[in-house]
């Protein structure tokens, strides 16, 4: 009899044991879930690519490339609140275009269009605060670039800002 006794107590604790297991499993399935959760919106939030660098972008040589500059732009800059006075943001713009491209269009044709591509850049740039544009200048010059392709297309690859002064 202290046999089956023994039997019968060794059986009920592997019942519960597997019962704590279960619900051991499920709960760490809920935490695990919300966990993975958490990185892919920290990895949204700091919009990492999961793929290499080499599959996405294309490079172009030097030598495929063709300069555009802008001249020194003075651009007022959107007030903080309401009643500070108006800050400026003075810089010379250069693009980089992509000569290959199908698209590509000769310089002297760009440089008909100067004045419109001033009227694009301080489209993008004014309304920004001077806070902004000190803390973020890279996705600023983002900004500027997706704007200027729009109108001109994506042979334009890349923007660069120099003698960034802000007043």
């Amino acid at each position: 009899m202290k046999k089956n006794l023994l039997t019968v107590l060794i059986l009920a604790l592997l019942i519960v044991n597997i019962a704590l297991n279960a619900v051991m499993m499920i709960s760490m399935m809920g935490t695990n879930k919300k966990t993975a959760e958490l990185v892919t919106n920290i990895a949204t939030v700091m919009n990492l690519e999961l793929t290499s660098p080499e599959e996405g972008e294309k490079t172009i040589s030097m030598a495929d490339t063709q300069m555009f500059s802008i001249p020194s732009m003075t651009i007022p800059l959107k007030p903080a609140q309401e009643g500070e006075h108006t800050a400026y943001i003075m810089f010379e713009a250069a693009f980089s275009m992509d000569k290959t491209d199908d698209e590509f269009v000769d310089l002297s044709a760009m440089e008909d269009q100067v004045t419109i591509i001033k009227g694009i850049i301080t489209d993008v740039v004014n309304v920004h605060t001077l806070a902004e544009c000190r803390e973020n200048l890279d996705a600023l010059k983002q900004e500027i670039l997706e704007a200027v392709q729009d109108a001109y297309g994506d042979y334009i690859y890349k923007v660069s800002l120099s003698e960034v002064k802000f007043g």
